[in-house]
């Protein structure tokens, strides 16, 4: 790996650290928590757009495993760019399509455009809010009864499970279907 691409593989890392620290200010009560993390979050996507205009999207093969897994979230949380979600989105289905990056994150970045532009998801991985039990309920799907069979197909745990681990001890997965 170059220096240049080695020097993006670190600061694509960096960036994904500090999302990692800084995510639960997203949903924090503090006003000011929150435009932290807006702040943070629209730079990070500014930056991503800049990468993508230099290099496409940056795979594995690019910039290594972890640093394309940290391009990756980048997407994932550009939520109010919705042009760079769209873009990200764009080159990470060209990367599939080559087998430079994996159909499960493709699946991931697909519903969270989707469901940021207001549509239906398709794989059940955005979740709308939360139950009185804290089990988590999806923004609407699609097609909910293919659900389990479409998250498959690209690697995905079936919905139950996935609630099952994200869920909080002591709530069930009862009846929290993709809808």
């Amino acid at each position: 790996m170059s220096r240049d691409l080695a020097a993006l593989a670190e600061e694509l890392t960096a960036m994904a650290a500090a999302d990692h620290r800084t995510v639960a200010c997203g949903t924090s009560d503090d006003p000011a928590e929150q435009l932290a993390w807006r702040r943070l979050t629209a730079r990070h996507g500014d930056r991503l757009d800049e990468i993508m205009d230099e290099y496409g999207w940056p795979t594995a093969d690019l910039v290594g495993e972890e640093a394309a897994r940290a391009a990756w979230l980048i997407a994932q949380h550009a939520d109010r760019q919705l042009h760079v979600q769209r873009r990200a989105l764009r080159l990470l289905e060209q990367a599939v399509q080559a087998g430079a990056a994996a159909p499960r994150e493709l699946a991931f970045l697909r519903d969270r455009t989707l469901v940021n532009e207001g549509r239906e998801q398709i794989y059940g991985t955005q979740i709308a809010g939360v139950r009185e039990d804290g089990s988590p309920v999806p923004w609407p799907c699609a097609e909910p009864d293919r659900v389990d069979e479409l998250r498959a197909g690209v690697g995905i745990e079936p919905y139950a499970e996935y609630v099952a681990k994200h869920a909080p001890a002591g709530a069930g997965a009862g009846g929290a279907g993709a809808q």
